[in-house]
């Protein structure tokens, strides 16, 4: 009999299986998509599900352990016998729910995250829980809506419709019997269901339809293709109402509009190199009218002075405390801080991103900040981060 269903206070476990070998890509769930690893992206989503009590990563590969603590969750050590390519996920999913329940935590619910599946978000596996949740099954998942005309081979080896009638006057793609496939990114099932059955679906199934580019990460023809979606969306997806609310970008100078290096000639004059292609963006967004413009440095320096005055952007410099600058600033423009995009790299960075409405950073920030960071855009400091920045904010004016 399945459990009946549970308060979002439930707690929820997350578990993303994430073993070191990979025979059609190694090294697959370190490598990366938009600026940020796969299981680091696995990590970021299931750490922005609200009703998530604790994010665990179960692998047997110490530099995968290493990056999931980064980002905030906790590992679980998978032993060998587990981590080879014969071993189910089930397997895997079994062992940790025996770890997280020898620790003593409560577990109500698991959510399975694929680390195949890189555009998963927060706001996606809420949905699949709360598909679990309200039409009271044990298990959910996450599916795609499949429009497609499938065949199968019959005894002969001849082929034949299996949703459509090849011999009747062809149907519209939108008029065949509505179709799901598993999008392969998330499994929610109810405790006690999964440890009766031991299987993923373990009773009635819930279905979950997500709107993920359809791609499950495989071979490198499929990361390269997902490494150009990322670039193509600005990184980290964000939802549309949060970037709408966005009426003020600020940035901060150093690892933000530079690469975070400075060359010093014996005279302790300094220089930097800053993006052609983010000074375009900004000059965009600028010439738009819809977004106040500012930079933001901790340092005195005047590079910075220089490079404000060529992007026609508003510069406060040598500045310690920038939240009670931010405050004044957002009251002489009229704004709020839920109106403010705030981009910074480094750990003084982290109040005032914290404040903002939306935070982000480019993809080598500090590991804090990227832990924190709401966006993680696809590119460095100083080389295109910004500009992808731009182009996400500028598309939505198209």
């Amino acid at each position: 009999m399945t459990t009946p269903p549970v308060s979002i206070e439930t707690a929820t476990q997350c578990v993303i299986l994430a073993r070191g070998g990979s025979k059609g890509v190694p090294g697959k769930n370190l490598k990366r998509v938009g600026g940020l690893s796969l299981v680091a992206r696995s990590v970021r989503a299931a750490r922005a599900a609200a009703s998530v009590t604790a994010v665990h990563v179960s692998t047997d590969d110490p530099q995968i352990a290493a990056e999931a603590e980064r980002f905030g969750a906790e590992v679980i050590h998978r032993p060998a016998a587990l981590s080879g390519d014969g071993a189910s996920s089930e397997a895997g999913w079994l062992h940790a729910l025996g770890e997280i329940a020898a620790q003593g935590r409560a577990v109500e619910r698991l959510v399975f995250l694929q680390c195949t599946s890189p555009f998963t978000t927060g706001a996606d596996i809420e949905a699949c829980l709360a598909a679990m949740d309200g039409q009271e099954a044990a298990c959910a998942l996450s599916v795609i809506e499949d429009h497609s005309f499938l065949w199968a081979r019959d005894a002969a080896g001849f082929g034949h419709g299996t949703n459509h009638d090849e011999q009747r006057p062809r149907q519209r793609r939108q008029d065949l019997p509505p179709a799901f496939r598993e999008s392969g990114a998330i499994y929610c099932v109810r405790r006690a269901d999964f440890e009766q059955h031991q299987s993923r679906f373990c009773g009635p199934v819930a279905l979950c339809p997500v709107d993920h580019p359809p791609v499950e990460i495989d071979s490198f023809d499929d990361l390269a293709l997902c490494v150009q979606i990322a670039a193509r969306r600005g990184g980290d997806a964000i939802e549309a109402e949060r970037l709408d609310r966005v009426a003020a970008v600020v940035m901060d100078f150093d690892g933000v509009h530079t690469d975070n290096l400075v060359l010093t000639d014996e005279t302790g004059r300094e220089a930097v190199t800053t993006s052609r292609g983010d000074g375009m963006g900004l000059g965009l967004m600028r010439a738009a009218g819809y977004w106040r413009l500012m930079i933001l440095s901790k340092e005195r320096n005047p590079v910075v002075e220089r490079r404000a005055a060529k992007l026609g952007i508003e510069v406060h410099q040598a500045v310690d405390d920038k939240v009670a600058t931010l405050e004044s600033w957002l009251a002489e423009q009229g704004l709020s801080w839920a109106q403010m995009l705030y981009v910074g790299n480094d750990v003084n960075d982290a109040t005032a991103m914290a404040r903002a409405g939306l935070s982000a950073c480019p993809s080598d920030a500090h590991p804090e900040i990227l832990a924190q960071a709401d966006w993680v855009l696809p590119q460095p400091g100083g080389r295109g981060a910004l500009r992808a920045m731009c182009d996400t904010f500028l598309m939505r004016t198209r």
